[in-house]
């Protein structure tokens, strides 16, 4: 019972951050300051968003929007590694309680406020 309500609890956060990340995800995808594999990475994740065939059709009530939550998940789990916290800060049009759930879920730990003012990556590739 305890894992089924830590995996709706953690399905629950990750939805409630979806304007937010669906305004990020091509914020993070454009950004040239960013390693061309993560921004490969990020055009192919929308890329999927917008092909109608889905890996669990969205009509199936709960598994079909859980997808999607996991495969963001995961892509931004990755993002996080590749390119650092500091790069999906500094582009985090949402509040500063959605970027530490982002953190949480990503696996990363948040950045400080004033090391994210500073962020410029090397160009890598």
């Amino acid at each position: 019972m305890a894992v089924r309500t830590a995996a709706s609890g953690w399905l629950r956060e990750a939805l409630r951050l979806l304007p937010d990340l669906l305004q990020l995800l091509p914020r993070l995808a454009a950004d040239r300051c960013l390693p061309r594999r993560v921004r490969v990475g990020l055009a192919l994740l929308l890329a999927y968003f917008v092909f109608p065939l889905d890996l669990v059709p969205d009509f199936i009530p709960v598994l079909g929007y859980a997808d999607d939550a996991i495969i963001v998940a995961a892509v931004l789990r990755w993002v996080a590694r590749q390119a650092g916290a500091e790069a999906i800060r500094c582009r985090w049009p949402g509040t500063d309680d959605g970027f530490a759930v982002v953190c949480r879920l990503a696996g990363v730990a948040q950045p400080e406020a004033s090391s994210s003012a500073g962020y410029s990556p090397a160009q890598e590739d």
